[in-house]
């Protein structure tokens, strides 16, 4: 297991959404995609039952262990306890990281998604270890997004924190070097992935964006 006192490397940061694979299976594209350059995958299965839900866990956890990466769950503290993944990723409307830390441990990783300055300066006092901020664009991957921040409002907050900020909304290959130039740790990216027929180039493409190559 990845312990929280090794350094991760949040460039690019897969959230799955098997909506988007057509009957591809969900691991191996996701093998894929790491193949391809993706340095953190989230779980995120808003439609499963519980036990589907672990069983996919599960599943990439045995497969990303080996390659190295970092598996986080999305919202659901009982599944990410359940499959001992690396970490939990919360919202703003699920169970505050000071309830989550106590229960997941020290050795976990903890990501808060945040959209302003208050729920930044939130993140930091509650001891998140990443935050998620976003939408920086409009995005058709979550149906209750709040307003676009922006490139400027993500690089004001940038500013504002030295934690690990990882941009999540509407990233692809035409804006994601902007993203890049405002500071940013990494990005979050699903539609960008999970839609390609070559997710393992599209990621390649992406990372390779990333690093200026």
């Amino acid at each position: 297991m990845l312990v929280k006192g090794k350094q991760i490397d949040y460039a690019l940061y897969l959230v799955t959404d098997r909506h988007y694979l057509g009957g591809r299976d969900l691991v191996a594209e996701v093998l894929k995609a790491v193949a391809g350059g993706v340095t953190v995958v989230q779980l995120r299965e808003k439609n499963a039952n519980s036990r589907d839900f672990y069983q996919l866990a599960l599943a990439l956890k045995e497969a990303l262990v080996p390659r190295g990466v970092p598996l986080i769950i999305n919202d659901r503290l009982d599944i990410a306890l359940a499959a001992d993944a690396d970490g939990l990723h919360v919202g703003q409307e699920d169970l505050p990281v000071t309830v989550v830390r106590p229960l997941l441990g020290e050795d976990k990783i903890i990501g808060l998604s945040v959209s302003n300055e208050e729920e930044l300066r939130e993140g930091e006092n509650t001891g998140a270890d990443y935050l998620g901020v976003g939408p920086v664009f409009a995005t058709p991957t979550k149906d209750d997004a709040a307003a676009p921040l922006g490139i400027e409002k993500l690089r004001l907050l940038r500013q504002k924190t030295r934690l690990p900020l990882v941009a999540i909304g509407g990233i692809d290959l035409d804006n994601l070097k902007a993203v890049r130039d405002t500071g940013m740790d990494g990005v979050a990216v699903v539609s960008a992935l999970m839609t390609s027929p070559d997710i393992q180039a599209a990621a390649r493409r992406m990372i390779n964006l990333w690093q200026n190559r």
